[in-house]
């Protein structure tokens, strides 16, 4: 156990702070577990509160070009409200659970290179101070698995994965940022497209699925960007045919042009236009992943980001980090 001595507002002899994440990988809208273990300082300490901030690393596209940094996506209150005696120890256990549209980090067990992880935040004498960040990891819901395990077998590659901050308009997207996971196309439509982006919005009684085709320009003609979006169940997954069910998604994308076509359950339903999400992006973190040739079977073939990388990125847009509720 490695306890993070608190040193900046709190001062020096504070108390120390350990979370230990207990639920291994756990899927959108899960229950995260675990217990902050406290350490009392040279005297007696009042803990206030003890805050769990969810943070995420993401690519911000401004005036100035791309840019990385962690975006604080949710708190939640834990504890507090007692003293801490002069070097006491105390575990305080925790449960809380995940927004649905928190992004996929691994996939049958290999990481894609999303960086997620959890901040302590820990209210002593009114002054606040933050812990180390603990890695966490986000296994998909079986929708999105049959999705994904679909899009391999119809013969799609995975590229990379990575969060960009912004909102994709026409959609109930409730994060700060949304995951776009990058498929290049599969023979058949090699000739139609340069790569197809995949982005879920799963809620608690189903889930959005946005598709972002980079089309190939003609003879006369050139590339640009066509979308679609679909509304699936969560539900009754192993009743659908899902190879069928992409084949038709990404058939009616190639042969439209750029807008959202809404549909209602597995694809099918009436057609409305709205904002499409309106820029490319280029390969995230560096995480490059293939598909096997069964689809379940997905390699990391380089580039991969270490989840303790988020502590050396410096913060920014700082105003999100200080709109999450405390839950």
């Amino acid at each position: 156990m490695v306890f993070k001595r608190l040193l900046g507002s709190i001062g020096v002899g504070g108390p120390a702070v350990d979370t230990v994440l207990t639920s291994g990988a756990v899927p959108p809208g899960g229950s995260l577990t675990g217990e902050v273990h406290l350490k009392g300082g040279n005297t007696d300490f009042g803990i206030e509160h003890i805050t769990l901030e969810l943070v995420a690393r993401v690519e911000a596209e401004t005036d100035d070009g791309e840019h990385d940094g962690t975006v604080v996506f949710e708190r939640f209150t834990v504890g507090g409200g007692f003293r801490l005696a002069e070097g006491e120890e105390r575990g305080v256990p925790f449960t809380v659970t995940l927004p649905w549209e928190t992004p996929i980090s691994v996939l049958h067990g290999q990481p894609l290179g999303i960086v997620l992880g959890v901040r302590t935040e820990l209210g002593v004498a009114g002054a606040k101070d933050k812990g180390d960040l603990d890695p966490f990891s986000v296994r998909p819901l079986p929708v999105q698995e049959a999705i994904l395990e679909a899009f391999g077998q119809t013969g799609f590659g995975f590229r990379s994965a990575d969060l960009e901050y912004g909102r994709i308009g026409g959609t109930g997207q409730q994060l700060p940022f949304y995951q776009e996971i990058e498929l290049t196309p599969a023979p058949q439509y090699a000739q139609a497209v340069n790569e197809i982006e995949v982005t879920f919005l799963a809620t608690p009684g189903g889930m959005e699925v946005v598709l972002e085709a980079d089309k190939r320009g003609g003879l006369l003609t050139g590339g640009h960007d066509a979308l679609t979006r679909f509304t699936v169940s969560r539900h009754d997954v192993e009743y659908t045919d899902w190879n069928a069910e992409v084949d038709g998604w990404v058939r009616h994308l190639v042969e439209h042009r750029s807008g959202y076509g809404s549909h209602s359950l597995y694809g099918h339903g009436d057609t409305h236009h709205g904002e499409g999400h309106g820029h490319r992006s280029g390969p995230g973190v560096g995480t490059v992943v293939a598909a096997g040739a069964a689809g379940l079977a997905v390699g990391v073939v380089g580039g991969m980001v270490a989840a303790e990388a988020v502590d050396e990125i410096g913060d920014f847009m700082e105003g999100d980090e200080d709109e999450g509720d405390e839950g």
